[in-house]
C-alpha cells in the first residue's frame, strides 16, 4: 500500500511539470492566433500590404455599435455672451479685458448716451474681441434698444464711441380669438397665448369693462397683435392695432391711433377715446367680496354700520393702481383702516385705499401720481378679516358708490383727423375679418 502511494505521488508531480511546460510553450513560442471577428469576410480584388493595414472605416448604425458623437461646433474665442448678474458693474464685467483707466474712459463716453450705472440684472450683453483684443461691448438696454460701445485704436491712443441702436425684430401680425368660460386668463391660454396678452387686453378696456364684476360666460374677444421674433425665437408682443370684446351682448371696439403726441391711444369706432378720468377698478382679475352698503352688518363689531366702499378680495401683495391722476393727500396708519392713503383728483373727487400691506416706493404725502400707476399693495391691516382692498370715493366730501361713478372721456380724435382715423379703422376691420390677408401687413410696414 505504501509503495502505491509513492508511485501516485511521482505520477502527480510528473503531470504538473508537463502542464507547466505546455503553458510556457503557448505563452512564448506559439504563433499569435487572430480572432475570427477581426478578419474581413471577403476581400475584393488583389490583396496588398496596404489593404491589410488600412484604418477601420467609420462605424455605421447598421454595425450594431453605438454611433460616434458628432463634433460640436467650436466656440468662437472672440465672442463672450451672458446676462448681467445682480451687483454687476462695468468694472466687474470688463476687468478681464480692460484696465481701470480704459473702463473709466468707456464709462465716461457712455454717460450722455446710456449710463453704464443703469445696467440691469437679467439683461443680455456680449463682448467682442479681435485676436484677443477688446473691440466692442453690446448691451440690451430694453426691448427696443441696445447700447453699442466701440474701442478703436487711433495711432498710439484709444478712441471710444457709444451709440444706441434699435433692435430689429421679425414682425408677424396674428389674429387671436377666444370665448370666456371662467376667466380672461384661461380664455387667452386656450387660444394659445401668454397671460401678458390678457393683461394688455384688460388694460385697453380698463375704462369700459370691469373685469372683476362684468365678465360673463359666453363673452368673447378677437384681436390682431404683433408678435416679435429674433432668430426665430418669440420675444414678446408689439402693437395691438384693433380689438373687439363682446360683454353681455354689447360689443366694445378699440382702434389704435396715434395722438397729437405721437403715442398710440385707443378709440372706439366713432373716434371717442376709451380713456376716462377714472379706471373702472383699482385692481384687475380679483373679485368683489363686499359692495357699497350704508346699512351693513360689520363682520368684526357685529353692529350695523355704513360701508361706503367696495371691497376687492385679493392675495396679499397684489398691486393696486391709482384710478385717476392726482396728488397724495394722506399716507399713513389708522387703527381701523390700517395702512391707507388718499388721492385728491380734479373736480372735487377723492379716492381712498384701505388695509394695505405697504405703499409704493418713494410715495409720500404731496407726491403726484398718474392714472394706472401702482401706489400700494393689498394687505390685511387694521380692522380686517382677510386680505382685501377697501376702496372708497368722494366728491366734494360726500361718499359715492364707486361702481356707479360716471367719469368723462378723454379727448376724442380731432375733427381735422377724423377722416384719416376712419380710413385706418376700416382697414383694420378688413384685416380682422379676413378681407385683407395678414401677410400684407409686413409689406405695408416695409413701405413706411
Amino acid at each position: 500500500m505504501r509503495r502505491w502511494m509513492e508511485r501516485a505521488s511521482y505520477l502527480g508531480a510528473g503531470l504538473g511539470i508537463m502542464l507547466i511546460l505546455v503553458v510556457c510553450y503557448f505563452e512564448f513560442f506559439a504563433p499569435e492566433v487572430i480572432p475570427p471577428a477581426s478578419l474581413p469576410e471577403r476581400i475584393e480584388g488583389p490583396v496588398s500590404d496596404e489593404t491589410l493595414h488600412e484604418e477601420p472605416g467609420p462605424v455605421t448604425a447598421d454595425s450594431g455599435a453605438e454611433p460616434l458623437p458628432e463634433d460640436a461646433p467650436p466656440e468662437d474665442p472672440n465672442l463672450f455672451q451672458g446676462q448681467i448678474a445682480e451687483g454687476d458693474t462695468a468694472g466687474v464685467l470688463l476687468q478681464e479685458w480692460l484696465g481701470q483707466t480704459e473702463i473709466h474712459a468707456m464709462v465716461e463716453v457712455c454717460k450722455k448716451v446710456y449710463p453704464l450705472a443703469k445696467l440691469r440684472a437679467g439683461q443680455p450683453y456680449s463682448v467682442h474681441l479681435e485676436e484677443g483684443r477688446f473691440v466692442r461691448f453690446e448691451y440690451e438696454a430694453d426691448a427696443e434698444h441696445k447700447l453699442i460701445v466701440t474701442r478703436e485704436a487711433d495711432g498710439g491712443s484709444t478712441a471710444w464711441t457709444a451709440r444706441l441702436e434699435r433692435i430689429e425684430y421679425e414682425i408677424r401680425l396674428v389674429r387671436v380669438e377666444g370665448a370666456i368660460s371662467s376667466s380672461l386668463f384661461e380664455a387667452m391660454s386656450a387660444a394659445g397665448e401668454a397671460p401678458a396678452l390678457a393683461v394688455r387686453l384688460a388694460e385697453i378696456y380698463a375704462w369700459e369693462i370691469n373685469f372683476i364684476r362684468d365678465l360673463r360666460e359666453g363673452d368673447s374677444f378677437r384681436l390682431l397683435v404683433e408678435k416679435r421674433y429674433r432668430d426665430g425665437e418669440f420675444k414678446g408682443y408689439g402693437v395691438m392695432p384693433v380689438a373687439e370684446f363682446v360683454n353681455r351682448n354689447s360689443k366694445f371696439e378699440a382702434y389704435a391711433y396715434k395722438d397729437s403726441f405721437g403715442n398710440n391711444s385707443y378709440f372706439n369706432a366713432a373716434g371717442d377715446s376709451l380713456k376716462r378720468a377714472f379706471l373702472k377698478a383699482p385692481l384687475s382679475f380679483t373679485r368683489i367680496s363686499s359692495r357699497y352698503n350704508l346699512r351693513r352688518l360689520h363682520p368684526i363689531h357685529h353692529t350695523v354700520r355704513a360701508h361706503p366702499a367696495v371691497d376687492y378680495a385679493a392675495p396679499k401683495g397684489t398691486p393696486i393702481k391709482a384710478i385717476g391722476s392726482g396728488v397724495v393727500s394722506f399716507r399713513g396708519f389708522n387703527k381701523g383702516a390700517g395702512n391707507y392713503l388718499t388721492l385728491k383728483h380734479s373736480s372735487g373727487y377723492e379716492s381712498m385705499y384701505l388695509h394695505l400691506s405697504g405703499f409704493a416706493k418713494r410715495l409720500k404725502q404731496g407726491s403726484k401720481v398718474r392714472q394706472g400707476e401702482i401706489i400700494g399693495y393689498v394687505g390685511n391691516t387694521g380692522y380686517s378679516t382677510g386680505p382685501h382692498l377697501d376702496f372708497r370715493m368722494k366728491k366734494n366730501g360726500q361718499f359715492l358708490n364707486p361702481e356707479k361713478v360716471l367719469s368723462p372721456r378723454d379727448e376724442s380724435v380731432p375733427k381735422k383727423e377724423l377722416d384719416a382715423f376712419k380710413a385706418s379703422r376700416d382697414r383694420w376691420r378688413n384685416y380682422l375679418s379676413g378681407g385683407i390677408a395678414l401677410s400684407e401687413y409686413r409689406r405695408e410696414k416695409e413701405k413706411l
